[in-house]
């Protein structure tokens, strides 16, 4: 017959060929659902970073900055950090080269 389901299709499952369900990729109490949920983990994270949802451009240049300065702040600890190591490794390093020069290979 002209409307039914072929016979390949399950009975009892609703058909997903209509357009809106293809639109929308499963059935809209579905998506509708997975959408709230998705919603509200983002928001779980971009609250942790502090972003506000009534002020988001001002949140997103705060967001910027704080990286900005945790970039410099973190070159600035690795630079103490290379300036300590520097002070024992260069001169151990200074010493087995020159005393390992006059070994022969």
């Amino acid at each position: 017959m002209p409307g039914d389901a072929p016979r390949d299709y399950p009975q009892g499952l609703p058909r997903r060929d209509d357009n809106l369900s293809r639109f929308l990729g499963g059935s809209p109490l579905a998506v509708a659902f997975r959408l709230v949920l998705l919603s509200i983990l983002v928001g779980v994270v971009l609250a942790a970073i502090g972003f506000d949802p009534w002020n988001i451009v001002s949140s997103i240049r705060r967001l910027f900055n704080w990286i900005y300065d945790l970039g410099f702040d973190a070159i600035n600890g690795l630079w103490r950090y290379f300036l300590l190591g520097a002070v024992i490794v260069i001169p151990v390093w200074l010493i087995s080269r020159l005393f390992g020069a006059n070994r022969p290979r």
